[in-house]
């Protein structure tokens, strides 16, 4: 490719992630780019990923998506924080909520305060001190106007937020190609991929070709032979079944996560109706008994017969090879308890459009690009499968396995630090804080043998004043806030 020569750059695979990547990277690049997605109807994408994290709102500013149409149009609501229900033990519940928690200083993070104070015997539960845990046990939110800062997320239609990237990307210039791909025609003398070859005999010929297929991962897999490294041993869940159900309340602003005997079960409302999937180990609970407990649980009219869905957690060993890169799930994938599937699609655009390829060698880029999304999906998993291992619960098969399973280095010693010690930290660019980490972990109930006596040197009585204030604090901010239900009635009605 010379300098007056505009890159063809070809997407295979439609679905979230493929319209995202084409979306960014016509806006961002269309000067230098011609962007082609492929994709089949024949092919139906998994259309479950229907929640986020709050990063997705700095990606949504970098492709220009307007907030209250993009909201109107998937009938999206608000996310501040997961409920996570029965995972320490049966009839435990606490939130996992985004934001901050309390006040951190240099010296360490605020929930040592918290523990100084619990030793002590007053401050109460350390979500007392996050602003957006309490909006979410309210059920309220807004933002603008008077309302406090909330760090908030998304629940959204995953089909209706594809066709609304769809209009963005052919806005900005993509093209989009139906067709059933047949075979992937590679290079003879470097390996690189030439053109995908339709089963319409239509060539698509490209310099860049992103690998959007999903678990099939045709590119990245099929036909340059990226290993799969398989995470079963950590992440036991392998499948799930999902619905839908039309709402039976109120949309609070939170998701839900239930565990069950063999996985755990996840609720997400919508504006005009809520998603529902039980997840679970294939091992330990049958496609059909799975079926049958998934519409046993679920509120409301089911809109259309549960479908299964199999995946298989881990990660390819390179996700950059040659002149492909591969996003989303043809990527890895870890399971949906923490909703970061879509966060991994939109880190990967990123840093793609930060070193794109135009033309030359570019291994030391692919290098560097396989090391960050290796450390992005690794840190995720550890995060997840804290969940699981920090078990009390020995009602079943799949729970004794759980708590008892051998676990990642890395995380065996983040454990073993908040035990001794009560530190916890956020891992160079890891997406999860030091508040997640303390909020799992305690919600877990794993109670470190000490903590940094910061707060000694405070004294009790204005240790006591500091949380009494904080927490009178958040209580008046909570209540000016409307309930989330009214917010969206005003904000983003529903276009349905």
């Amino acid at each position: 490719m010379t300098d007056t020569q505009r890159s063809r750059v070809v997407i295979a695979g439609g679905g979230t992630t493929g319209w995202l990547a084409a979306a960014a990277i016509a806006q961002q690049l269309g000067a230098l780019v011609d962007v082609t997605l492929v994709e089949s109807e024949e092919i139906g994408t998994i259309g479950v990923g229907e929640s986020t994290i709050p990063t997705a709102r700095a990606f949504h500013r970098l492709i220009g998506i307007d907030e209250q149409r993009f909201m109107a149009e998937t009938g999206a609501t608000f996310k501040l924080g997961i409920s996570f229900e029965n995972w320490a033990r049966i009839g435990d519940r606490y939130i996992h909520a985004f934001g901050e928690t309390g006040q951190s200083t240099w010296m360490g993070a605020f929930h040592h305060f918290w523990l100084q104070a619990r030793e002590d015997g007053f401050g109460g539960d350390l979500g007392d001190y996050c602003l957006e845990l309490q909006a979410a046990q309210a059920e309220r939110f807004a933002i603008g106007g008077n309302a406090p800062e909330l760090s908030y997320a998304y629940h959204l239609d995953a089909g209706r937020y594809a066709r609304h990237l769809r209009t963005l990307a052919e806005g900005a210039g993509a093209r989009r190609i139906e067709g059933f791909i047949d075979r992937v025609e590679q290079d003879g003398e470097s390996g690189d991929i030439a053109a995908l070859v339709l089963r319409s005999g239509e060539r698509i010929e490209g310099d860049l070709f992103i690998d959007c297929t999903g678990f099939r991962a045709m590119l990245i897999g099929q036909t340059l032979g990226s290993p799969f490294e398989n995470w079963r041993h950590w992440l036991p869940t392998d499948s799930a079944v999902v619905t839908q159900t039309r709402s039976v309340g109120p949309a609070v602003p939170y998701t839900r996560a239930i565990a069950h005997g063999a996985g755990w079960r996840w609720q997400i409302p919508l504006q005009h109706r809520v998603g529902n999937g039980l997840v679970y180990d294939s091992r330990h609970l049958s496609a059909d008994e799975a079926h049958a407990q998934l519409l046993a649980e679920v509120e409301g009219e089911v809109l259309f017969d549960p479908r299964l869905i199999r995946f298989q957690p881990g990660r390819r060993q390179d996700v950059w090879r040659g002149n492909c890169v591969a996003l989303g799930l043809a990527g890895g994938f870890v399971e949906p308890l923490e909703s970061t599937a879509i966060h991994l699609a939109m880190i990967g655009i990123t840093r793609l459009l930060q070193v794109f390829p135009f033309g030359g060698n570019h291994a030391a880029t692919a290098k560097r690009f396989n090391e960050q999304a290796a450390a992005d999906i690794e840190r995720i998993r550890d995060f997840i499968v804290l969940h699981y291992v920090l078990t009390e619960r020995d009602d079943t098969a799949f729970w004794n396995a759980c708590r008892t399973m051998e676990i990642p280095e890395t995380l065996s010693d983040r454990i073993a630090l908040f035990r001794e010690s009560g530190m916890a930290y956020q891992d160079g660019e890891e997406i999860f804080r030091v508040a997640s980490w303390a909020q799992v972990m305690t919600g877990q109930r794993l109670s470190p043998r000490q903590h940094h006596r910061m707060g000694r040197i405070m004294g009790e009585p204005r240790l006591r004043q500091v949380l009494g204030d904080m927490k009178t604090t958040i209580a008046k901010q909570v209540a000016v806030l409307p309930t989330h239900q009214q917010f969206l009635r005003t904000y983003c009605p529903a276009d349905v």
